[in-house]
């Protein structure tokens, strides 16, 4: 029976195989061979097109799980290629790796039909990067619990394909502004202000190209928004010899479910475009606006996501960076010993500031 999965291993040596950020290859973990994606996409072209049927005939069938129904419709169990053992995901998982033989996992029914991406962007930074970066972003932070900053801490950061919508339109827009000018004059003695006022209208069309939503209910939308931008001239036809080394779902969220948020993103940036455009006034004021969004196409895209979530306190924490351009974004905790120690330092220095200027004002 096929395999419902692919393990990608070394042709060289049958070592696991990863898909290295800094040679832009596909590296052996044992031998240190290098492939190129076309190279595996060749190797494994026949064995992910029978895992992607074996998968699909699994999805379909939940028998094949001994849990209740309710838990069998959001689970998948899947058997390892390399060493037997039993992998067991959610329903939307799509690369990962076997915790008994570590060797990276695809799951190629995740990605048949319009499953399958368009794009992505791969990973240009790699672990060693992503940590020193979450190191530096901790560094600045004296509150910090100690907890946070433990190196088999930080080492738990992953490398994650977070699943996005990128959505092609345009925006109409017709805008009113209350506008003024105001000249002074001199009159002998006297100082003349003139203030003018305008009626002023605009309208334009403003083009938008892969407005990106991620398409994951795991991840918080405020979270993906914060790591923009992506540079999209890195993009690539989707391959699934990007994902080796790496985490991905599909997504959970569909296209027609965040193109709300899309227009909202749409309709601000094209009036603040529109808005712009109004020059030579002291002063302009909105009256009123109507937009109109006109959809176009949308592409489904795997962005490369360094995450690393934890608990403090029974609260969660998420921090996550661009893995292509570092950006990093998360909230942080706070020490309460370290704040009442801090904030008595903060205290006492002022104290001991004051004291010295009130000695020098009664002359010392």
């Amino acid at each position: 029976m096929p395999d419902q999965i692919t393990n990608y291993q070394c042709p060289a040596c049958g070592g696991p195989l990863h898909f290295d950020s800094e040679l832009q290859k596909l590296k052996c973990d044992y031998c240190g061979s290098t492939f190129t994606n076309a190279e595996i996409e060749e190797l494994y072209s026949d064995a992910n097109e029978a895992a992607a049927v074996q998968g699909t005939a699994l999805q379909e069938s939940n028998d094949t799980l001994q849990w209740t129904p309710e838990e069998a419709a959001h689970m998948r169990a899947y058997s390892c290629p390399s060493c037997g053992a039993q992998l067991i995901c959610d329903e939307h998982t799509a690369a990962t790796s076997c915790p008994y033989c570590g060797n990276p996992t695809v799951v190629p029914a995740q990605f048949t039909g319009a499953l399958r991406p368009d794009f992505i962007i791969p990973f240009k930074l790699n672990k060693d990067q992503a940590v020193k970066k979450l190191k530096d972003y901790y560094g600045g932070k004296p509150l910090l619990p100690n907890a946070f900053k433990a190196n088999n801490h930080i080492e738990e950061i992953k490398g994650v394909y977070v699943p996005f919508w990128l959505y092609d339109g345009r925006a109409a827009v017709d805008m009113n502004f209350h506008g003024t000018r105001v000249n002074t004059m001199h009159h002998g003695d006297d100082i003349i202000t003139i203030t003018s006022h305008y009626n002023i209208g605009r309208s334009g069309s403003v083009a938008f190209n892969m407005v990106p939503a991620d398409a994951s209910s795991k991840m918080p939308d405020e979270l993906m928004d914060a790591i923009e931008p992506y540079d999209y001239s890195a993009m690539k036809p989707f391959e699934m010899s990007y994902l080796p080394g790496y985490l991905a779902d599909k997504y959970d969220v569909s296209a027609e479910e965040d193109e709300e948020r899309v227009d909202v993103r749409m309709t601000n940036s094209a009036v603040e475009i529109i808005q712009r455009s109004v020059q030579g006034y002291s002063s302009v004021t909105p009256q009123s606006q109507r937009v109109n969004i006109i959809p176009d196409r949308v592409h489904y895209a795997f962005l490369p996501v360094w995450l690393l979530s934890t608990r403090w306190n029974n609260q969660n924490y998420l921090f996550a960076m661009n893995g292509q351009t570092g950006k990093m974004v998360g909230d942080l905790p706070v020490d309460n010993g370290k704040f009442f120690l801090y904030f008595i330092g903060i205290t006492l220095i002022l104290a001991a500031i004051l004291f010295f200027i009130l000695f020098i004002a009664m002359g010392g």
